[in-house]
């Protein structure tokens, strides 16, 4: 890998509210909880911020309320080396918030209120034109409406940036969409979703990869957790392994797989690099607690796999 990566992330910026309590609280009833943090997060702006984190020159086009979470989000991301000058605040509507209650056992039970995030729209994109074309590529998610991933793509598309679509959260897609893809980075369950599928009765996933990738998709890459991902392209399907790590929180580990790709893809790698480069970045963050304070530097990375 050379030159730097240059990546547009167009997506969602939320504020994560996480308390901790013995168990998750039945309708109507009242838990006393423990710890309580508030943590910077969205699939948006934690792809972002490992993309830049790791040495990418990524600029974050999306919406923030007028509000203290939007003050803060914008300057979690400036911290991790992210351009937001393409970041809007909106005066209509407030920041993006995450309410999570995890219990002792490890589950957890959420609650998203996108506020601004939702109002990312096509006019945003197109004052930003200039910006997508200017990139190697356009990193996109499903937090924010279709109609400004879509308008996305079709800018990245006009000017011959490669595009990256996490599909997440799981959703059906228009093909047409589907067909601009260069790369698609979904789990088990949003790979089946796309076929209109569920899990039951589809543990091949070698043939879900290539069903995906028959559609007129560039590469389809289905993360696997700790058993690493699924490659399938025009040269067939293979499999890539994960570091052994021992897992604390998965919490964004696949943005941080997205954000590391794009990085890798941008450097010029070629895919088997770029995809172990991303497995290493992910398999680190899972090691740490919390989304965007999980996500590893460049330094980090090289350091861990020595």
């Amino acid at each position: 890998m050379s030159q730097t990566a240059k990546i547009v992330v167009v997506g969602s910026a939320n504020m994560d509210l996480v308390v901790k309590a013995e168990r998750i609280p039945a309708p109507g009833e009242t838990v006393l909880g423990g710890e309580f943090a508030t943590i910077p997060g969205g699939k948006g702006a934690n792809q972002a911020v490992a993309a830049a984190r790791l040495g990418g020159d990524v600029v974050f086009v999306g919406r923030v309320g007028m509000d203290a979470f939007g003050v803060a989000l914008r300057s979690e991301m400036e911290r991790a080396g992210v351009q937001t000058h393409t970041l809007k605040s909106d005066s209509e509507a407030p920041s993006g918030v995450a309410l999570i209650g995890v219990s002792a056992a490890g589950e957890n039970a959420i609650m998203v209120a996108p506020g601004a995030n939702g109002r990312v729209c096509e006019a945003d994109i197109l004052a930003t034109e200039s910006v997508i074309a200017a990139a190697d590529w356009l990193v996109v998610q499903l937090e924010i409406p279709l109609e400004a991933v879509q308008s996305a793509i079709t800018v990245a598309k006009r000017h011959g940036t490669r595009v990256l679509l996490n599909p997440a959260p799981a959703q059906l897609l228009p093909l047409a969409l589907l067909q601009c893809v260069d790369v698609l980075t979904p789990n088990e369950h949003e790979a089946l979703t796309l076929l209109g599928g569920t899990a039951t009765g589809r543990e091949d996933m070698e043939s879900v990869a290539e069903e995906l990738q028959a559609l007129g998709i560039g590469r389809v890459i289905i993360t696997l957790g700790a058993q690493g991902c699924l490659v399938a392209d025009t040269g067939g399907t293979r499999r890539y392994a994960a570091p052994v790590v021992t897992a604390v929180d998965t919490t964004a580990a696949g943005d941080c797989f997205s954000g590391a790709l794009a990085v890798g893809l941008g450097e010029g790698a070629e895919l088997a690099a770029a995809v172990a480069f991303a497995l290493s970045a992910a398999s680190l963050s899972v090691t740490r607690m919390g989304a965007q304070p999980s996500l590893p530097t460049r330094s980090e990375l090289i350091e861990s796999v020595r």
